[in-house]
């Protein structure tokens, strides 16, 4: 079997300038992957005073939007919260989600982060966990997240569980892999097939290398950024994606069942 995972930072539907929402753009592009599992950053739960102003705003959260009729299973991690709204990260699966938990791992009120951590149950293979994740700007902050991160799979994860880590990690002085590697015996997806991660910001002339898949448990078979039209001209942020060649395993978890 193979599954395949997208993780991307939707920019809160809005293209990279803010000019235009571009929120049914980027349901369509993300459909045309066929994306088993989407990893999504920078998701708008709710905010009052665009739901009124930007024309083409959905009636439903943005996470459900862009599940729809195509990834039945969702979960949303509030993060950012304030007078208008919130906004946070999602993940949305083709396969039932038997478990979530959203854990603040913010390091200060100004910037509000979090790790949203999510079992879902594949068919003929058991549980996977994925942790979506958006670090913080700081070096500072992002090396005490990282060390959340560790904790919250060393305590909640058993070592021999699939584990698939998507987001946004803002880490373009590379520094996070050394220790999730480490710790957690993880490969990331395009320093494992690539020999570099993947250059995703801007996504229009992508420079800075942000956004990463690790995983662990599985066998990468394929990993690719999308950079090109229309990905190019929606979110600032370009997408991922990874293809895992699955074993049927037994489906035990800490967290499910």
């Amino acid at each position: 079997m193979r599954l395949k995972i997208l993780s991307y930072n939707i920019h809160k539907g809005f293209s990279a300038n803010n000019r235009k929402f571009v929120l049914r753009r980027m349901r369509e592009a993300i459909r045309g992957t066929h994306a088993d599992i989407v990893l999504l950053q920078e998701v708008q739960g709710e905010h009052e005073k665009r739901k009124k102003r930007v024309a083409d705003w959905p009636l439903q959260s943005q996470f459900e939007f862009l599940a729809d009729e195509i990834w039945p299973h969702f979960a949303y991690g509030k993060n950012a919260v304030y007078t208008a709204g919130h906004h946070g990260n999602a993940v949305i699966s083709r396969f039932p989600i038997t478990f979530w938990e959203n854990i603040d791992v913010s390091s200060s009120r100004i910037e509000r982060r979090g790790l949203l951590h999510v079992v879902i149950k594949v068919p003929r293979f058991g549980n996977l966990h994925a942790i979506c994740v958006h670090l913080g700007l700081f070096e500072k902050d992002r090396t005490h997240q990282v060390k959340r991160i560790c904790q919250r799979i060393e305590s909640h994860v058993l070592a021999d569980e699939p584990l698939v880590i998507g987001g946004d990690f803002n880490d373009w002085k590379v520094r996070a892999s050394g220790p999730l590697k480490k710790n957690l015996d993880v490969e990331e997806a395009f320093l494992k097939s690539q020999g570099k991660h993947a250059r995703t910001f801007p996504s229009w002339m992508p420079a800075l290398r942000l956004d990463r898949i690790y995983y662990r448990g599985m066998k990468l078979s394929r990993a690719e950024c999308l950079v090109d039209r229309p990905w190019r001209e929606l979110s600032d942020h370009a997408a991922l994606t990874a293809e895992f060649d699955l074993l049927r395993r037994r489906a035990t978890s800490k967290l499910a069942e």
